[in-house]
């Protein structure tokens, strides 16, 4: 986070600790939402094969979640995680070297854009499997609360992940053993193509969680300030013995499930509809209001998220390939 520190000082903002954070905070919504339409324009181009899932239009839950977070508390995160993995620090050139398999990526061109992590930052890496990552969160809860660390473990969901078994089996042994974790729904409405209300007879989804005895609450996803304090609120529960606590964030992803996705399941009004939310929107609108940022900053800070993007993209096409001795490496059998 000390980049985004360093440009508002370059940007000659005078703010107290809490407004800084949330210029910084600002600056890293910008950089996420660059990075993944620059993602999806790679692979449009050609630069990049296989798939892709994108998460623009979420960022405020990513970056709002983090924010109310620990240095040592630990983050799992699902098959749309760029933004997780940044928002807990990660480097946007080591990542996108990942989505174009090269060696210097974080899982050495092995795992793609799903299966990455660095546990010297807590980022317990992505999961392609659909809830897969609620259970290893259940685990890492159970490790710190044995160790008595003081520290969280976060898990990131979407809303298909509440239509698997794992789920309620896991909520349940973390409300026995009052296990430290915070499970986040990032509710964008969509499984794939299928709208929430034709996949859950319960479209409450706090209900869902406080029936497997975790506390829970909801607020608006694309609102960060919002995303942030609820976070912050029910983190410290968690953290001071309270028992698992379940957070839905509703929110609205613009891209596609992943690439190639038309979106014929919806609406181009629905989806005007959401981009009057659009989470950076709502960001700046409200710090304007505060008097933190004008339209002269503003700009700044997209040109600077911007050349972070471009560095990115560089450092990862200059970056080899995996060298094929290696291919027998970190493989367990």
């Amino acid at each position: 986070m000390d980049s985004y520190r360093e440009e508002s000082e370059m940007l000659g903002i005078s703010a107290n600790a809490a407004d800084r954070k949330s210029l910084e905070d600002y600056a890293l919504m910008l950089l996420i939402r660059f990075f993944e339409e620059t993602v999806e324009m790679l692979f449009v181009k050609g630069y990049l094969t296989g798939t892709v899932h994108t998460c623009s239009g979420q960022e405020a839950s990513a970056v709002g979640v983090v924010s109310a977070l620990r240095k040592g508390d630990l983050v799992t995160s699902n098959h749309r995680g760029h933004g997780h993995f940044m928002a807990k620090g990660g480097d946007p050139g080591r990542i996108m070297a990942e989505i174009f398999g090269k060696a210097e990526g974080y899982s050495g061109g092995r795992g793609g854009s799903q299966l990455m992590a660095d546990y010297s930052l807590g980022f317990m890496g992505g999961n392609g499997i659909v809830c897969g990552s609620v259970a290893v969160a259940t685990g890492m809860g159970l490790r710190l609360k044995m160790r008595g660390s003081g520290n969280i473990a976060a898990c990131f969901i979407g809303d298909g992940a509440l239509n698997q078994g794992i789920f309620y089996e896991s909520l349940n042994m973390a409300a026995l053993w009052r296990l430290p974790v915070i499970y986040i729904c990032e509710n964008n409405l969509y499984s794939m193509s299928t709208p929430v209300h034709k996949a859950h007879s319960q479209p409450d989804f706090v209900v869902k969680a406080e029936a497997m005895g975790a506390s829970g609450a909801s607020c608006d996803g694309n609102d960060y300030f919002a995303v942030r304090d609820l976070t912050s609120r029910l983190a410290a529960k968690a953290r001071d013995g309270g028992g698992p606590v379940f957070i839905e964030l509703k929110t609205y992803r613009f891209s596609g499930h992943s690439r190639g996705d038309k979106r014929i399941y919806r609406t181009r009004e629905e989806e005007k509809m959401w981009k009057r939310k659009d989470p950076l929107k709502v960001m700046r609108q409200k710090l304007e209001a505060a008097g933190l940022l004008d339209p002269k900053s503003d700009k700044e800070l997209r040109a600077m998220a911007r050349k972070k993007v471009g560095d990115a993209v560089r450092f990862a096409k200059k970056s080899p390939f995996p060298d094929t001795s290696t291919l027998m490496g970190g493989l367990f059998a």
